[in-house]
């Protein structure tokens, strides 16, 4: 094949190689010393966040101990706490990636929720449609299209962003907000079933169209599916040409445009990614959990996700254990409400603190002398 016939994506895999070429200026300890501050700072910011919020209690009059112990108990204390919890984490996996994929090209996306119901009801008008599909179609079928309408929904935020040089967390938000009028019209109107009274919602899914549960667990599959995005994800950006670009973007844009990458098609093509993750979720939330689209596709799985990816520093197999810390947290609502009178709303606003907690410990990254590389490539 001749130059003129090759690729602009070849010739930047052939840069982005002779950039990877460059050996490191640090040895290994201080690469080690990175990946330290990396685990740290976040733990450190999860620590004091819970006892920011636990001054909260005091002030409160509750204790909190009690609060914590509870939350123990409620996520993680029996077999069917953690079963509850990893049920809960499913959403938050996919919906983490939705933040934590474009993250890595330094867009800041907090719009995945828009992606989750548009996704869900795709899934769900889908498998409403065409109830006669047997399981090793529909379920596949209604995946690809949650995802495409998931995946143009975000894509199109970057596209936004490339071409006209929108802000990205603006856009994302407010298109958030576009998405869940949208799919409050399809679920009252187009798509209603006309024997959902109470609640408006779309057609039931037929039993082989549901997603069923792991063996031996009361976990459904999303759950499953959901680690393995994680760690495809991972593998996308930190072992393939294409996930080095996208960091090398994310580090200087000046420096990938001057190497020849295809920024733009890198822009929208993870925001696309990352919405097709987030549109997953919307799909096994009705296959899996409602058994068909309606309001409760807008339960804040988005917004939660951008904790997640925050708190796992957008790293994809960091994402899951984080995700199942706040699957806990949140699975514990009901026990807490009961239990010491409080709001049900109450693990939410556990979760703005440490929220509050994580940005602040974005400002004194690279601060602490004891994780500086010229500490240790010295040694």
């Amino acid at each position: 094949m001749s130059d003129q016939a090759a690729s602009p994506m070849s010739s930047a895999a052939q840069s982005v190689a002779q950039v990877a070429a460059v050996p490191a200026a640090s040895g290994s300890l201080a690469r080690w010393a990175r990946r330290l501050e990396a685990v740290a700072l976040p733990v450190g910011a999860l620590i004091v966040g819970l006892a920011a919020f636990g001054l909260f209690l005091l002030a409160l009059g509750k204790s909190p101990a009690d609060f914590y112990a509870l939350v123990y108990k409620a996520g993680f204390g029996t077999w069917f706490s953690w079963q509850n919890t990893l049920s809960r984490a499913a959403p938050l996996l996919l919906a983490a990636l939705c933040v934590a994929l474009p993250a890595r090209l330094g867009l800041m996306i907090i719009g995945g929720e828009g992606a989750i119901v548009l996704g869900g009801v795709a899934a769900g008008g889908l498998g409403a449609a065409m109830p006669w599909m047997p399981a090793i179609i529909g379920v596949p079928l209604m995946a690809i299209f949650a995802m495409l309408v998931g995946g143009a929904w975000i894509g199109a935020v970057g596209a936004l962003r490339q071409k006209r040089g929108v802000n990205e967390t603006i856009s994302s938000l407010l298109m958030a907000y576009i998405a869940i009028a949208l799919m409050n019209h399809l679920v009252e109107g187009p798509l209603r079933d006309p024997a959902s009274l109470n609640k408006p919602s779309t057609a039931p899914l037929a039993e082989g169209l549901r997603i069923g549960d792991l063996p031996g667990m009361d976990v459904h599959w999303g759950f499953a599916l959901g680690v393995i995005c994680c760690v495809v994800a991972w593998v996308l950006i930190e072992k393939t040409t294409w996930g080095f670009a996208a960091r090398l973007v994310g580090g200087n844009v000046r420096a990938a445009q001057i190497q020849g990458l295809p920024v733009g098609r890198l822009l929208i093509g993870f925001t696309a990614l990352g919405g097709a993750f987030a549109g997953l979720a919307g799909m096994i939330e009705v296959s899996a959990v409602q058994g068909s689209a309606n309001g409760s596709l807008a339960a804040g799985y988005g917004y939660a996700g951008i904790l997640v990816a925050f708190l796992a520093r957008h790293n994809g197999l960091a994402i899951i254990p984080v995700a199942i810390l706040i699957g806990g947290m949140e699975a514990s609502s009901g026990l807490v409400q009961r239990r010491m009178d409080l709001p049900d709303a109450t693990v939410l606003v556990l979760e703005g603190f440490v929220f509050v907690a994580i940005l602040l410990s974005e400002t004194v990254y690279g601060r602490f002398k004891i994780f500086a590389p010229e500490r240790w490539s010295s040694r």
